[in-house]
C-alpha cells in the first residue's frame, strides 16, 4: 500500500498544501497557550481526510474557490477537538506517536482548548451564511458527543451487539466524514442527486475507516500506527473483531476472552492469547469483509459523476482507507 499512499499524496499535494496554510490562517486565539496546545495536535501530521473530501467533494461537483479551504479547516478542528477530548475521557498517553496534549498542558486547558476548536469551527461554518449548512454542523457536533457518551455506557460491557457497535462509529467517526463530503456538495450548489451521492458515498466511507482502525489496533506495530497497539482493549472498547468472536466462541475459549476483556491490566501474553482466538473464530476476517462491502458501495456512489481525475482520487482514497498499515 506504499505505492497507493504515495500516488495519493503526489494527486492532492497542491490541495493538502493550501489547507494547512489555511489552518495556520484561521487558528487565530488571543492566547499563545490556546496556540501551543491545539497546535500540538493539529500540526502532528493528522492526514487531513475530512478538509481535504470537502475540497474534493466541492470540485467534483463543478466548484473551486479560495474559500473552500478556509470552510475545509473548519472540519480538522472539529476532528481535532473531538480527539483532545477523547484522549482526556480515555486516559491515553499516546496519539499520532507522540505525548497526548493533556500530558503536556494539562487537563483543564486541553479539555477548554477543544472547546475552542468547536466554537472556531462553527464561527467559521457561520461565515458561509447557508442555514443548511451551518444546521448540518451543529448536528453532526450533536451526534459525535452522543457517541461518546454510547461508547462510555458501553465500556467493557461484553454483551455489546454489533448494531449497537455500529451506531456508536457511525456517531464518533462516520458522521463527520459524511459531513464534509455533504456540505463540499452544498457549497458548491450541487444537484440533489450529486449531493446524495457524496453523502452516501461519506458515510460508508467513515465506517470503512472506523473498522479499518479498528483492525489496525489489533495487527499494526506501534510505530505504524501512532498509538500504542491494543489501546482499544485497555480502554474497555469492545470493536467488532472482537464482538464477532466473542459471538461465535463458547466454553473455555469465550471465559477466556471474557477474562482479557474484564482485566485492567492486560498484558501482551494476554493480547497474544486473545489474537489467537480472534483469528480462530474468524473476527478480524469478519471485520475486514465488513469493511470492504462498505468500500464498494462508497465507490459505487461516484458512479454518477463523469470519470475526472478528482473522481478517481476519490476512488484511491477510498481504497486507502480499508488498505492503509497506520
Amino acid at each position: 500500500m506504499t505505492g497507493l499512499k504515495q500516488k495519493l499524496l503526489e494527486r492532492v499535494d497542491p490541495d493538502l498544501e493550501a489547507i494547512e496554510s489555511a489552518l495556520v490562517e484561521n487558528l487565530t486565539p488571543q492566547l499563545e497557550l490556546v496556540k501551543q496546545t491545539a497546535g500540538h495536535l493539529i500540526f502532528s501530521g493528522g492526514k487531513r481526510l475530512r478538509p481535504l473530501l470537502i475540497v474534493l467533494s466541492a470540485r467534483i461537483c463543478g466548484h473551486e474557490s479560495s474559500f473552500v479551504a478556509r470552510l475545509a479547516s473548519t472540519f480538522e478542528f472539529l476532528h481535532t477537538a473531538t480527539l483532545l477530548h477523547d484522549d482526556v475521557i480515555d486516559a491515553a498517553s499516546m496519539r499520532r506517536g507522540k505525548a497526548v496534549a493533556h500530558s503536556i498542558y494539562g487537563t483543564p486547558v486541553t479539555v477548554l482548548v477543544g472547546d475552542f476548536l468547536l466554537a472556531r469551527a462553527l464561527s467559521t461554518v457561520a461565515e458561509t451564511r447557508n442555514p443548511k449548512i451551518i444546521e448540518i454542523v451543529a448536528s453532526m457536533t450533536e451526534e459525535m458527543s452522543q457517541g461518546e457518551i454510547h461508547q462510555l455506557m458501553k465500556k467493557g460491557d461484553i454483551h455489546i451487539t454489533e448494531d449497537e457497535y455500529m451506531e456508536i462509529i457511525r456517531c464518533k467517526t462516520g458522521i463527520l466524514i459524511q459531513g464534509a463530503c455533504r456540505t463540499g456538495a452544498i457549497f458548491a450548489g450541487a444537484s440533489q442527486e450529486a449531493e446524495t451521492a457524496l453523502t452516501e458515498y461519506g458515510r460508508h466511507l467513515g465506517m470503512v475507516f472506523q473498522i479499518a482502525d479498528d483492525i489496525l489496533d489489533y495487527t499494526a506495530e506501534n510505530n505504524q500506527f501512532g498509538k500504542t497497539v491494543g489501546t482499544d482493549l485497555k480502554e474497555g472498547k469492545l470493536t467488532l473483531p472482537l464482538i464477532y468472536a466473542m459471538n461465535r466462541a463458547r466454553g473455555a475459549d469465550r471465559r477466556i476472552m471474557e477474562s482479557v476483556v474484564a482485566n485492567e491490566d492486560l498484558t501482551e501474553s494476554d493480547f497474544k492469547s486473545l489474537l489467537a482466538l480472534l483469528e480462530k473464530y474468524g473476527g478480524l476476517d469478519y471485520a475486514e469483509k465488513t469493511a470492504a462491502g462498505h468500500l464498494e458501495k462508497a465507490k459505487k456512489q461516484l458512479e454518477i459523476f463523469e470519470p475526472s481525475s478528482t473522481r478517481d482520487i476519490l476512488v484511491t482514497l477510498a481504497d486507502y482507507a480499508l488498505h492503509r498499515s497506520s
